[in-house]
């Protein structure tokens, strides 16, 4: 299975799982990466380069080949997702307004095609346009971060 991580993910993972403290968890998801198996987009490497956890930021730098670019297939995906005028709301007026980062359709894009199961720490809510509202409209695996370490069988 392919994980798409959102950038929660990441940064909850890198906020409260220390790698001096939790060398297992850190040793299979560093598994998981040079697998291929943990995957994310361009824009979260955006989003966590203007976060405030320094490692989280060098580690993104150090592995680039996480974030990939999006394709013309996932822009595609993106553009399914904001026709519908209720996930519209995704983008906050001042992200507009101030050219902010939105990497929330492009996850949800990303695994879309490639058949992935999207990884974030928000809930679905009714009427909503978070990331879990958008991946059950168009059929897409989501979970959470427990989640994704049950699947995983991860136990420490």
């Amino acid at each position: 299975m392919i994980y798409v991580f959102d950038t929660n993910t990441f940064s909850d993972l890198f906020k409260s799982y220390y790698r001096g403290r939790f060398p297992t968890l850190w040793g299979h998801f560093d598994q998981m990466i040079e697998a291929g198996s943990i995957t994310s987009t361009r824009e979260v490497k955006r989003e966590l380069e203007i976060g405030p956890v320094h490692t989280l930021i060098d580690w993104s730098k150090d592995n680039a080949e996480v974030f990939t670019t999006p394709t013309a297939e996932e822009a595609a995906i993106v553009r399914r997702i904001y026709e519908v005028e209720h996930f519209q709301q995704n983008i906050e007026l001042k992200k507009m307004l101030k050219g902010g980062l939105n990497a929330d359709p492009f996850i949800v894009a990303k695994a879309g095609t490639i058949e992935g199961t999207v990884v974030t720490l928000e809930v679905e809510k009714p009427n909503a346009a978070k990331v879990p509202n958008i991946c059950k409209e168009l059929d897409i695996p989501c979970m959470n971060l427990e989640q994704f370490m049950e699947a995983e069988d991860w136990q420490f």
